[in-house]
């Protein structure tokens, strides 16, 4: 008789290896809905963003409302239902980061990308998103650059992080 998840489902239904990878997760988590952004951010290394299909098999793992995955998902920055780019620029909107001019920092990478908040390069490079505070208020205002945050941005600095995104 199985005894571990390798055993028991060596393979989804959809064939898809990765739902067998992120099964050991779960398992390893004791399927507890209180893991939610520990699964969430292992699905979305293994998947590369959050799909729906993935959402609705944490939820049904967890046995957590789909409601409540989706709601967590959507509100951290760190996770994504779409694919995204290579490098992910994310600029915090959130009240001390607005009041000391991170929207004029948007609107200069949106001109430079030539892409919108929310969307990625032609390229498929950058991906330019935008978060509602990421805690760092006190360095406002900032720019979350493939998990690197960075203070006190001037559009000229936020011009020059994306130049050097473009060369890489």
């Amino acid at each position: 008789m199985p005894t571990t998840i390798e055993q028991a489902n060596p393979e989804h239904p959809s064939g898809d290896r990765r739902f067998h990878t992120l099964d050991i997760t779960l398992q390893r988590h004791h399927y507890q809905p209180d893991s939610l952004i520990e699964v969430l951010h292992k699905a979305q290394e293994f998947f590369g963003y959050l799909e729906e299909d993935v959402l609705i098999y944490i939820a049904k793992s967890l046995k957590l409302p789909l409601s409540k995955v989706y709601g967590t998902a959507t509100f951290y920055h760190l996770f994504s239902l779409k694919p995204t780019g290579v490098h992910r620029c994310v600029v915090c909107l959130g009240t001390a980061c607005y009041v000391k001019g991170s929207q004029t920092l948007m609107d200069r990478l949106e001109e430079k990308l030539g892409i919108r908040v929310g969307e990625t390069t032609a390229d498929g490079q950058i991906s330019l998103l935008e978060a509602r505070c990421v805690g760092a208020c006190g360095i406002a205002p900032v720019m979350v650059i493939d998990g690197e945050v960075m203070g006190h941005q001037t559009p000229e600095t936020v011009l020059v992080h994306a130049q050097n995104l473009e060369n890489q």
